[in-house]
């Protein structure tokens, strides 16, 4: 009786365990962060919770204002090219200055200004406002990227990055799904106060947390130490792996610029449904990608798993081209993309703040940055013009093409940095 009693003891023991799995590995994988990376994550999450407006200004140009597709898909790539200038701008202010003052302003200046395109239905003013909407938002990315790197130190960075990912995504998730629900019951210019007001939000936690000197502890010294002090204009691998980032981001955003016409024109899906496709890539992105990384963060072959992100993006595009938009293929399709991006991303931005020295960091970020504007203003403009002239279905072909290339592209950088390390070895 008292063995009986002691397994079952033990057996509830091993059943709670199991039921807190799940919390054990999400608590080790957020344990010694620095409490900086919480404030930006924590005003990533707020920010993108509101960022509704880039995923449905297509739609809106087309189903509200009846242009064309190869029209909204000149405005986002206006809206892109905003971007990649923000982008360098920003990079050269977060090293001459503050970064965090920098993040502020970016904030404040988007939140205010977005509400200005509910006064104008004009195609070339809806393309000014995007232009400048974007130059102010994408200054932030290579400041917050600063932060990142001065928050975080080499054993847990590539945890600190995916932490404001993780938040990152779970704003993404919740974005499209409540962003389809107010497009589809009333319209899509109260999605521009909520973007705005969580901009503005975000600008006041970082005022109001985050430090205004910059840190003294647990700051990572390892790039000033380890990495050559060379330009990043200069630094020619580096620039092999911008123009990879830039074709795979190419291929990674038609999940938000051609997608989602693809599923309203061929699937006939509501705005709620394509809404709620697009919350699950943020939906798992956030549940998956941080364990994951406390499992990979020792790898110091980072290259084989940014590949095997890469080998991704075509193995998705093969699915959605057969799918003839049936849901589940989509739904399929969507699963291996964002496994994709949980491959690729964390560590492609973990080889960005790692690889120059302290001085350097904004200006390498600033090109990581500009690699997603590029991306971000060529993909809807190659992708919405291919399938308004041809077909969703050439359109997939090529998409399947440029991925391939980019996965051997990367395989081949990956093996130039094994050979390199090999030799100095």
């Amino acid at each position: 009786m008292k063995v009986y009693i002691q397994d079952k003891k033990r057996f509830d023991s091993l059943s709670l365990h199991g039921m807190l799995f799940p919390l054990n590995i999400y608590q080790r994988a957020l344990s010694n962060l620095n409490r900086n990376i919480w404030i930006l994550a924590f005003a990533m999450f707020i920010n993108r919770s509101g960022s509704m407006v880039m995923m449905f200004t297509s739609l809106y140009l087309t189903n509200e204002l009846h242009y064309s597709l190869t029209q909204a898909g000149m405005v986002l790539f206006v809206y892109g090219i905003g971007g990649i200038l923000g982008a360098f701008v920003g990079g050269w202010l977060s090293d001459k200055y503050n970064f965090r003052t920098v993040m502020i302003m970016s904030l404040l200046f988007s939140g205010f200004f977005l509400p200005v395109m509910i006064l104008f239905t004009n195609l070339n003013a809806i393309a000014v406002i995007m232009f400048i909407y974007a130059f102010a938002a994408d200054s932030f990315r290579p400041a917050i990227s600063k932060g990142m790197a001065l928050y975080s130190t080499p054993e847990n960075r590539t945890r600190s990055v995916s932490l404001v990912r993780l938040a990152i995504n779970l704003g993404v998730s919740v974005g499209p799904a409540i962003g389809g629900f107010i497009a589809f019951k009333m319209g899509f210019h109260p999605l521009l106060l909520i973007d705005a007001a969580t901009s503005i939000l975000a600008a006041l936690i970082v005022l109001l947390y985050l430090p205004t000197l910059k840190p003294t502890k647990q700051v990572s010294t390892d790039a000033a130490e380890k990495t050559s002090p060379l330009s990043a204009y200069r630094d020619f691998d580096y620039l092999i792996f911008i123009f990879l980032v830039t074709t795979y981001g190419i291929c990674f955003f038609q999940f938000f610029s051609s997608v989602p016409q693809y599923l309203d024109r061929v699937g006939h899906f509501d705005e709620d449904v394509i809404g709620w496709v697009l919350a699950v890539n943020g939906g798992l992105v956030a549940l998956i990608e941080l364990p994951l990384m406390l499992v990979l963060e020792s790898q110091k072959k980072i290259f084989r798993l940014i590949t095997y992100g890469a080998i991704s993006i075509p193995i998705a595009f093969i699915i959605l081209y057969f799918s003839q938009a049936n849901l589940i293929f989509v739904l399929l399709y969507t699963v291996i993309i964002t496994f994709g991006e949980i491959f690729a991303m964390p560590f492609m931005m973990n080889f960005t703040l790692s690889r120059p020295a302290k001085e350097k960091q904004g200006q390498y970020a600033a090109l990581y940055s500009a690699a997603f504007g590029i991306a971000l203003s060529l993909a809807p403009l190659l992708g919405l013009g291919i399938a308004n002239k041809y077909s969703f279905e050439a359109l997939f072909m090529v998409l399947i093409a440029l991925s391939a290339f980019t996965a051997l592209g990367f395989y081949l950088l990956m093996r130039r940095f094994e050979k390199e390390k090999a030799t100095l070895v």
